[in-house]
């Protein structure tokens, strides 16, 4: 899965995306300009290829919100977190409610999926993570990421539930850092799995690997390691969708050596898509220097990620069920029961 430069695709870029290697594409802040050119650039990259690539965004809310003007802000998840402290169900239909709103403006553009929801728990540690966390407690964050998983399977798009087996336990950024978590396996699997476990007892579509090496369990980073993503993930959990690696051009993963060493390495631990994004030269070097590379398991289990049925744009600003989603969202108390002391960045 790549990324593209700007708000159409150069000649350069659909020759790339035509690779037989490529299966996706990843859209940043940066392609976006109006919901018009959104679906148009989209458009033309599910033109590209038959079967078309899949097309993918970070759309949480709060801090990670890609596209801005014309689309709903969103709020950071742990205010729902906050919510459901004071009120449970309350709280469980809003994360159904902002789940349902983020997924149906993706898909009214023809965007596949959004790499969504944050299964980390906010530990009050971890600044990258923060409150992008639904909760510091797993059973709450459990319930929230499961109303809002629903909220976005009715509006035809799979989750994808990040960053197993939990980053949030760490201050380090994965993206500039190679954050170490020292604690104990019994431990992360008590606390940090359990979000994991129940959405994939609930039918979660994809997983998204930390760049978190976890020292007394492997000495790799759990998106390199064929113990959490074999042992752990598939085997004790049970999880048969789709894994996508975390960027392989974080710093997290430089730890496993060059773009195609990494790209090998997290292929034979188990991803079945990996992420390469803002490095064309890690990028061309992955296409030239990985060799064939056919997964027929991998991609049925990436088919299902495809989006299914959209109101188009236009027609859904006019949905009664829109509007009310904006307003029940915009009510959401602002504030953030956090760290007070913690960075958000």
């Amino acid at each position: 899965m790549l990324d593209v430069a700007g708000v159409e695709l150069s000649t350069e870029e659909r020759e790339r995306l035509r690779h037989p290697l490529v299966g996706g594409v990843i859209l940043f802040s940066r392609n976006y300009h109006s919901p018009e050119q959104l679906q148009e650039l989209v458009s033309a990259i599910h033109a590209l290829r038959e079967p078309r690539l899949l097309v993918a965004v970070d759309h949480e809310g709060g801090r990670v919100q890609r596209f801005r003007d014309d689309f709903t802000a969103l709020p950071a998840v742990r205010r729902l977190g906050v919510l459901y402290d004071s009120d449970r169900k309350r709280a469980q239909r809003l994360a159904e409610t902002c789940g349902w709103l983020m997924a149906s403006e993706l898909r009214a553009a023809g965007i596949d999926f959004s790499f969504a929801p944050v299964l980390d728990l906010d530990r009050g540690i971890s600044a990258v993570i923060g409150d992008r966390a639904f909760h510091s407690d797993p059973e709450a964050a459990s319930d929230l990421a499961h109303a809002y998983m629903i909220g976005m399977k009715k509006a035809g798009m799979e989750a994808t539930g990040k960053h197993f087996p939990g980053h949030g336990a760490v201050a380090a950024d994965s993206h500039t850092a190679v954050p170490v978590d020292k604690r104990r396996y019994e431990d992360i699997y008590a606390e940090d799995i359990v979000p994991f476990e129940r959405m994939i007892h609930f039918g979660m579509g994809a997983i998204m690997p930390a760049h978190v090496i976890y020292s007394s369990v492997d000495a790799q980073p759990a998106g390199f390691s064929r113990f959490w993503l074999q042992e752990v993930l598939r085997k004790r959990l049970g999880f048969k969708g789709a894994i996508f690696s975390d960027d392989l051009s974080m710093e997290g993963a430089s730890v496993v050596g060059g773009a195609v060493e990494r790209a090998h390495a997290a292929l034979e631990a188990g991803c079945d898509m990996l992420l390469v994004c803002n490095d064309l030269h890690a990028a061309m070097q992955i296409l030239d220097g990985l060799g064939e590379h056919d997964d027929p398991v991998a991609y049925a289990r990436l088919v299902r990620m495809r989006g299914h049925g959209h109101i188009p744009w236009a027609q859904l600003h006019q949905d009664p069920a829109w509007r009310q989603a904006r307003q029940a969202v915009a009510g959401l108390p602002q504030h953030y029961a956090g760290n007070k002391n913690l960075p958000l960045l």
